[in-house]
């Protein structure tokens, strides 16, 4: 996508060497999300290449994100063009559940085993944008940062790929309770429950980032990547199962560094 259809949805996207910094840049409404934005960032991760080593997610402003734009209810604004929730209530069950599984695939590129996703979460980050944040790799927050799921306070559940994240990082009757209540959760809570990694002052947040994607970016990159998709999948597996994936990702290892000492 270009830097103007990026800009339309809402989105800023800079490079500095294997790091990509996805600015989510409506400060106005604290960044609040649309459709046009899931389907920008689904674009976005399928045309990232095979040198990008980190990418941090961040938002605009004083908030990550504060979820959904209530404005993507108002049906008068898909008669101006602007894609909006509203529109799927006119579809059928199939299409509407197809709709979403393309506005899920804004999330789930940053699962990626070919980099590491960073959130760097300031402020708000409700309802879509915790979703968000969960679907990075690792979050780093600021202290003044607040989590809530608040699909269910509004009558909906949590589809944007943020349940099994949640539950993963913190159990499922935290989960459960978390999502069930709505309520905020606070930097220093979600760094004690395992949602956050840590916590530093607000105006520390984008160095602390910088230098946690220097460090990921350091080792060799068949290493990261391979060690990634072997935890990302570690729960769901048997021990045989684990110590058998390991085995092959290790000859692939040995394989590639010894092609990389007989090139040197």
């Amino acid at each position: 996508m270009t830097p103007d259809e990026l800009a339309q949805a809402g989105l800023v996207v800079e490079r500095s060497g294997p790091v990509v910094t996805v600015t989510l840049q409506r400060p106005e409404v604290r960044n609040a999300q649309t459709p046009a934005m899931w389907r920008a960032l689904g674009t976005l991760g399928g045309s990232l290449d095979d040198d990008v080593r980190v990418v941090v997610l961040r938002g605009a402003g004083q908030s990550f994100s504060a979820g959904l734009d209530r404005a993507m209810f108002d049906t008068a604004a898909g008669r101006e063009g602007v894609e909006t929730l509203a529109d799927l209530l006119e579809l059928p069950d199939e299409e509407v559940s197809a709709t979403i599984d393309v506005y899920q695939q804004g999330f789930t590129w940053l699962r990626d085993p070919r980099f590491v996703s960073v959130a760097a979460v300031r402020g708000y980050a409700i309802g879509a944008g915790f979703q968000l944040a969960l679907s990075c790799d690792l979050r780093v927050v600021s202290h003044d940062a607040r989590f809530s799921m608040k699909e269910p306070a509004l009558g909906l559940v949590p589809d944007l790929t943020g349940t099994k994240p949640l539950v993963e990082c913190v159990g499922y009757a935290r989960a459960l309770e978390i999502c069930a209540t709505a309520r905020m959760v606070e930097a220093d809570e979600a760094v004690r429950i395992g949602l956050a990694m840590t916590a530093v002052p607000a105006a520390m947040l984008d160095a602390t980032v910088a230098d946690l994607a220097g460090a990921l970016s350091a080792p060799m990159v068949g290493a990261v990547r391979e060690t990634k998709a072997l935890l990302q999948g570690a729960g769901d597996r048997t021990l045989d199962d684990q110590r058998r994936l390991e085995r092959e990702a290790q000859v692939r290892r040995f394989r590639d560094l010894a092609r990389w000492h007989a090139a040197g």
